[in-house]
């Protein structure tokens, strides 16, 4: 008998509250009866809603906090009050007990990142984490990474992004061998920061078994799916996030305005509805940033997530359990750390050794 996923869930995280988080937890057991979950937060809020939906009850316990981490808190305000016993830290503690096997919050984002990595520390050669996201393309959908957990990178760490991002990879798109870009300034060998040049170097020479290494990419390459997997440092990969989004945001606008311009517009908009529809969930990507190089799996809802948005990210952390996604990094990096101790060694041993900023990125809390 195959065992369940356990799902420990901050319910006090982002900007709805429970009542958004615990349908979407109803949401995602419709699709996926093999989950049990652990709600932390304000019982009395939570417990009403549960007493009125008895399926979801039979499978989730309660843990009752009264401390939660805002939006406005920095990382080192969260750690300060929140530190073993806000409903954030006791989600990700359930995964270190092994309570549980995925934490979720659609709370403040660098915050989690502090408490996540403070409770369960790193992977062993990895130093820093990142967030990866799902990125909708015209062939599909993408991971990026870093889209924002710290600023800079040297070589080894965007060589690490690329072995986790490969991983996430072959889990979500069932890939094989996906194929993996490096996002620069232009395509050309001579361009970009040396760092990122180092790390293309590194990946053209040392013998990886789990990626295909493409070389650079461009901004516009994201979008149009020419690799399945991005790798950049935190501080791009969040403009990157921000300006796609700011983006869709604005198109959309533009069309609810110019449909409804005239009456020969709306009519055109109600026997196109369908195709706006599609287009629209093609535009979307899925909810659920996955926090990667942690020694154990921790998920990022959207702040501003609805229910379905919310089960989205709930089956991502889903994914990522049932298919031993820790497992797969951790043989990928083994591998692949083995292999660049060898001859090619030399070709960054500088880049290797220069110091990596150590600030999380703080600039956006969603």
């Amino acid at each position: 008998m195959i065992e369940p996923v356990r799902i420990a869930i901050d319910a006090m995280g982002g900007d709805h509250g429970p009542e958004v988080i615990l349908s979407g937890a109803l949401r995602a057991l419709e699709r996926r009866q093999d989950i049990r979950f652990l709600f932390f937060g304000d019982e009395k809020r939570m417990r009403p809603m549960l007493d009125a939906s008895p399926r979801l009850a039979a499978v989730s316990t309660l843990h009752h906090t009264d401390v939660a981490i805002s939006m406005e808190d920095k990382p080192s305000q969260a750690l300060r009050k929140g530190r073993r016993v806000s409903s954030m830290w006791l989600a990700i503690e359930a995964v270190k007990k092994g309570e549980a096997d995925v934490a979720l919050s659609a709370g403040n984002t660098g915050a989690l990142m502090a408490m996540s990595k403070l409770c369960l520390h790193m992977m062993s050669h990895i130093d820093r984490p990142a967030i990866a996201a799902i990125w909708p393309t015209i062939r599909g959908k993408a991971i990026v990474l870093d889209v924002g957990a710290t600023i800079g990178a040297n070589a080894q760490h965007l060589f690490d992004l690329a072995i986790m991002g490969s991983a996430m990879a072959r889990i979500v798109f069932d890939l094989p061998k996906p194929k993996v870009g490096l996002l620069n300034v232009g395509v050309e060998e001579i361009k970009g920061l040396e760092e990122v040049k180092a790390a293309s170097r590194l990946l053209r020479q040392t013998p990886l078994a789990s990626l295909e290494y493409f070389g650079f990419v461009e901004g516009d390459d994201i979008g149009k799916g020419t690799v399945d997997v991005v790798v950049t440092e935190g501080f791009t990969g969040n403009i990157a996030l921000k300006t796609a989004e700011g983006t869709a945001k604005q198109i959309a606008q533009y069309l609810r305005e110019e449909m409804g311009a005239s009456l020969i517009s709306k009519l055109g908009y109600l026997l196109a509805r369908g195709a706006f529809a599609r287009l629209k969930a093609k535009m979307t990507p899925p909810n659920g940033g996955v926090f990667l190089g942690l020694d154990g799996v921790v998920i990022k809802s959207h702040g501003g997530s609805d229910a379905v948005a919310t089960a989205g990210a709930i089956e991502i952390g889903y994914a990522m359990v049932r298919h031993e996604l820790l497992h797969k990094i951790r043989d990928a990096l083994a591998v692949s750390h083995e292999d660049v101790l060898g001859p090619v060694a030399d070709t960054a041993e500088k880049v290797f050794d220069a110091p990596l900023p150590s600030a999380p990125l703080e600039a956006s809390n969603r």
